[in-house]
C-alpha cells in the first residue's frame, strides 16, 4: 500500500511521529475516534508506516453532525474541552443547523501559520493593502483570514460582504493593492463598479486577485475573465471549514495549487465511489481526505472533504523546502448536491428546512432553480417555495423566507411563492434543484 505522496519522502519521519501522537491523543480524548477505531479493529500504536492509515476508518459530514447531536455543542469527536476554546467557527451541513467548530489558542496559532504560508505562496507581502471581500463572522475565511494577513504584516481593509461602495471608496483613497474574496464576488465587485460607480476597474491599479472558497479561480475562462476586467494577476487558495482556512496555495505563474499546510494536516487523495487510494500523478483525480497532525479540539481523522480535484502537474518552483515536488491540484467541483454562493456552502434540503419550519404557512415544498449548473450559483440565489394553507400575506411571508434563509445560512435568496402543490413531488429522493425551465407566474 503506497505513502501519502502529497508528502514529500524528506519529510516522512516526522510526519509519521506527528501522526502517531495525534491519533494516540484522539483516541484518549475523544469518546467518538475512541469507539469508532475499536469498532474497526485499528490500534494507533500499531501504525507502522504512513501507508498504514489506509487502513482506518473515514470520517464523514454526517458522522460529525450526529456526534454533535449526541454531545453538543461540540460533539464526542470533540477532543478539548469548552473552557479551552478561545473561538467558534460554523459550516453548514444538510440540515438548517450549523456544524460547529471548536479552536483552542493552539488550534488558532496553528491556522494563523498555515494560512499565512498559503497567502504568502498567494503572492501577499508585507507591502500589499489588501481589501478583505469576504464575511468576518463565523465563515473560517474571515477572522483567520485576518490574523495571517496580519501576520504577515500587510494592511488588511475589512470590508466584508454586501459593502461593495465601501470597497470603491478604500479603494479609491487607501492605495489598495490586492483583493481577497470569492471569485464570484471578484466578478460582481468588477461589474459594480462598471455599472453603479460608472469607472474601470482597471483605473485603480490593483495588483493581486486572490480568491477561494468555491470553484472558479482555476477555471481558464473564468480567471481570464477576471485578469482582463482587473488588469490582476489571479491566485487561487483551497481550505476546509472543518479543517482549516487554507491548506492549498497557488505560487504565482504555477500551473495549480499546492500543499501548503502540510506541517499540520496530512492530505490523501482517494476514489470517491470506491474510497480506494489514488496517486497524485499528473492527470490524475479524486477526492481530498484530511487528517490533522496537531489539532486539539475538533481533530479530524481521514475526514472526507468531498472536494473532487484534478492533479495538473508536479511542483517543481521550489527547492529545499518540505512542499517542494508534491502535486499541483485544481478544485473541479464536489461529490454531492452542495450549492456555493459567494463562498457560503448551501444545500437545498437546509432550504427545505427552513421553509418547513414555518408550517402551515408553507407547504415545504421547495426548488431550488438554477440557470446553469451548480456547484457556483451567483447570488442571489433563486427558490420557489409553495405557500401553505394558512399563508398570510404573501408579502410578508416571501420576506420571512428570505430573511431566514439569510440569518440561519448565510446566503441571499429571491423567493418566488407558488401555489399548493405545484412542484413536482416524488416517491424517491427528491430532486430539490432544476435547471431553469418553463417561467411559473407569481402570485
Amino acid at each position: 500500500m503506497p505513502a501519502p505522496t502529497f508528502v514529500p519522502a524528506a519529510t516522512r519521519d516526522r510526519v509519521l511521529v506527528m501522526l502517531r501522537r495525534q491519533l494516540d491523543y484522539v483516541t484518549e480524548r475523544s469518546p467518538f475516534y475512541a469507539d469508532l477505531f475499536a469498532r474497526h479493529g485499528v490500534v494507533p500504536a500499531k501504525l507502522a508506516s504512513l501507508a498504514d492509515l489506509a487502513r482506518f476508518p473515514f470520517t464523514t459530514k454526517d458522522m460529525l453532525r450526529d456526534s454533535q447531536a449526541a454531545a453538543p455543542p461540540l460533539g464526542r469527536h470533540a477532543a478539548a474541552p469548552m473552557r479551552d476554546v478561545i473561538r467558534v467557527h460554523a459550516s453548514t451541513g444538510t440540515t438548517g443547523t450549523p456544524s460547529w467548530v471548536g479552536v483552542t489558542r493552539a488550534d488558532s496559532a496553528a491556522w494563523t501559520e498555515m494560512t499565512a504560508a498559503a497567502f504568502r505562496t498567494l503572492g501577499l507581502t508585507k507591502e500589499d493593502v489588501v481589501v478583505h471581500g469576504a464575511g468576518l463572522t463565523l465563515f473560517v475565511g474571515g477572522l483567520p483570514i485576518r490574523d495571517a494577513i496580519e501576520d504577515i504584516g500587510a494592511t488588511m481593509v475589512p470590508i466584508g460582504t454586501g459593502a461593495s461602495e465601501k470597497a470603491v471608496q478604500a479603494m479609491t483613497t487607501l492605495g489598495v493593492t490586492a483583493l481577497h474574496s470569492t471569485p464570484s464576488y471578484a466578478h460582481y465587485l468588477a461589474e459594480y463598479i462598471r455599472d453603479k460607480a460608472g469607472r474601470d476597474p482597471r483605473e485603480f491599479g490593483l495588483r493581486k486577485i486572490i480568491v477561494g472558497g468555491e470553484p472558479g479561480g482555476g477555471e481558464p475562462a473564468f480567471r481570464a475573465h477576471l485578469v482582463e476586467q482587473w488588469g490582476a494577476r489571479v491566485t487561487e487558495g483551497l481550505g476546509n471549514a472543518d479543517m482549516a482556512p487554507v491548506i492549498f496555495a497557488e505560487p504565482p505563474g504555477a500551473a495549480g495549487m499546492r500543499l501548503t499546510g502540510g506541517g499540520h494536516v496530512l492530505v490523501e487523495l482517494i476514489d470517491p465511489d470506491t474510497g480506494e487510494p489514488v496517486t497524485p500523478e499528473p492527470g490524475a483525480g479524486g477526492e481530498l481526505v484530511y487528517t490533522a497532525l496537531d489539532r486539539e479540539c475538533c481533530p479530524l481523522v481521514r475526514f472526507r472533504t468531498r472536494d473532487r480535484v484534478l492533479v495538473t502537474g508536479i511542483d517543481s518552483t521550489v527547492t529545499g523546502t518540505d512542499n517542494a515536488g508534491v502535486p499541483l491540484i485544481r478544485c473541479v467541483g464536489r461529490t454531492d448536491d452542495m450549492l456555493i454562493v459567494l463562498g457560503v456552502n448551501v444545500f437545498p434540503s437546509a432550504i427545505r428546512d427552513l421553509v418547513q419550519s414555518l408550517h402551515p404557512r408553507t407547504t415545504g415544498s421547495v426548488q431550488v432553480v438554477l440557470d446553469r449548473p451548480g456547484p457556483r450559483v451567483d447570488p442571489p440565489l433563486s427558490v420557489e417555495a409553495e405557500w401553505g394553507p394558512e399563508p398570510g400575506d404573501h408579502d410578508a411571508l416571501r420576506a420571512e423566507l428570505e430573511r431566514l434563509i439569510s440569518t440561519r445560512l448565510s446566503v441571499r435568496t429571491r423567493i418566488t411563492l407558488v401555489p399548493p402543490g405545484s412542484l413536482e413531488r416524488f416517491q424517491m429522493k427528491s430532486r430539490l434543484t432544476r435547471l431553469t425551465a418553463a417561467d411559473r407566474v407569481e402570485v
